[in-house]
């Protein structure tokens, strides 16, 4: 006969999500978002986040976006979440490679939050992965339509991300970021043709422009 272990598994007492954008802009940085609720407030947040529509940035308009953003800092202030941004330049980016800087962020921005992994439910969109020590992990095809939690980090890191495009585009105001965000549109390539690069043009990614 079989003994039970008496090895009980530790009940997570986190919801982290993790999300990137900027993967695929010809200039500026790219961002992760780690983004936690409490275990014990995890239904009211995804019974809330349902109601209202919070899903995948992409799918939501700017304002929406910054109406979000502005209730998860509230949230975050309130002590209700936690949520940790990272970033890398563009320089960085043409140095290591998107892939391997995508992972680092995403280490470093699981770090900051300062929870222990063995108490963490990682979820994570894509095709990202957290590091190993945190053990109860999974990646979710689209996640960040599927998963309150990535749904969050998908709009912190993109708003955070914007914010830094407009700010630039004041700084090189010929490329346009406030308007594509650093995004290979037709009059970004154009600007690059006829004004060369800037610091926050990614070179690898600008072969064909």
């Amino acid at each position: 006969m079989k003994q039970k272990s008496s090895h009980k598994k530790i009940k997570p007492q986190w919801i982290i999500g993790v999300d990137e954008v900027g993967r695929g802009p010809l200039a500026g940085p790219v961002t992760v978002c780690a983004f936690a609720i409490p275990s014990a407030d995890w239904k009211k947040f995804n019974q809330y986040g349902r109601k209202h529509g919070l899903t995948d940035s992409k799918k939501l308009t700017p304002e929406k976006r910054e109406k979000w953003s502005a209730y998860f800092k509230q949230q975050q202030k309130n002590k209700k979440v936690i949520f940790c941004i990272s970033s890398a330049t563009a320089a960085t980016i043409d140095s290591k490679g998107i892939s391997k800087v995508i992972e680092s962020l995403v280490e470093r921005s699981l770090t900051k939050l300062q929870i222990d992994s063995a108490l963490a439910e990682v979820k994570l969109d894509g095709s990202l992965k957290a590091p190993e020590i945190f053990t109860n992990q999974e990646t979710i095809i689209k996640g960040d339509a599927k998963h309150m939690a990535i749904a969050a980090a998908s709009v912190a890191a993109k708003v955070y991300r914007d914010n830094y495009m407009k700010l630039q585009a004041r700084k090189y105001p010929v490329y346009g970021f406030d308007i594509h965000k650093g995004y290979g549109t037709k009059k970004h390539r154009l600007a690059i043709a006829t004004q060369g690069f800037c610091p926050l043009h990614r070179r690898t990614f600008c072969k064909n422009c």
